[in-house]
């Protein structure tokens, strides 16, 4: 099976300053991939790499066997991949539907927008019911589903998400995951970067430990929960 997503030996760095070494990981159709580490490791560094908003000092990046480390971030999307930002980046003084609409920014078919964001509205109902509120004025979970509906109004094959349950309450983490393993149902492929080791493992196939820049671990979900480094570091046990 060819991967959807495959990273080579990629290093990357922010002007003179480098924080990812020779990272390599796969993502194949319909799989969830987990990529988790400490504060700092470089994980969203990894996933601004691969959606075009750094570029790679070395190492190559391919989407469904296509190179695309060399592509601006619009031409990315384009192709089939979304990023949901760490920390709720949504546009305050937008309503819920303008953000969910500057989503689909590719999209030239208004019955398409308009099927998308049914489904949505469907996937997180309280953002149909607040549809001419503004984003600024929902609550932290509310605007965590806002940025994940927005990325979804591209229609991605691969979505990656940073962080999703960052600072919210236990409740709507739960709503949050329960999401994401409908959108694996639906088939959208999903590598996520998540603190939360135990319960971003726990819904992955998979699994990659970067620490300091550079993989450290890695293998089936279920095999990493159970190592015994991944229990001390990670999982308090």
């Amino acid at each position: 099976m060819r991967n959807m997503l495959e990273l080579s030996r990629i290093s990357v760095g922010y002007n003179a300053l480098q924080v990812v070494w020779d990272v390599s990981l796969t993502v194949q159709r319909g799989e969830l991939v987990a990529l988790v580490g400490a504060n700092g490791a470089g994980k969203s560094t990894v996933l601004k790499t691969v959606a075009g908003l750094l570029r790679p000092i070395s190492g190559q990046i391919t989407l469904e066997g296509t190179r695309i480390d060399g592509l601006p971030a619009h031409a990315i999307v384009a192709r089939g991949l979304a990023l949901v930002p760490e920390g709720r980046r949504v546009f305050p003084y937008m309503t819920v539907a303008e953000n969910l609409e500057l989503g689909a920014f590719l999209e030239t078919r208004r019955a398409r927008i308009q099927e998308t964001l049914a489904w949505v509205f469907d996937l997180f109902p309280i953002l149909k019911v607040r549809h001419n509120q503004l984003a600024g004025t929902l609550s932290g979970g509310e605007q965590q589903m806002l940025v994940i509906g927005r990325a979804l109004m591209s229609r991605p094959r691969l979505l990656m998400m940073d962080e999703p349950s960052l600072g919210l309450a236990p409740a709507v983490v739960s709503t949050v995951f329960a999401s994401v393993g409908r959108l694996l149902q639906e088939g959208i492929t999903v590598l996520l970067v998540e603190q939360n080791v135990r319960k971003a493992l726990e819904l992955a196939h998979r699994g990659y430990v970067l620490e300091n820049g550079r993989i450290v671990l890695s293998g089936p979900s279920a095999d990493l929960l159970a190592d015994a480094g991944v229990k001390k570091a990670y999982l308090g046990v």
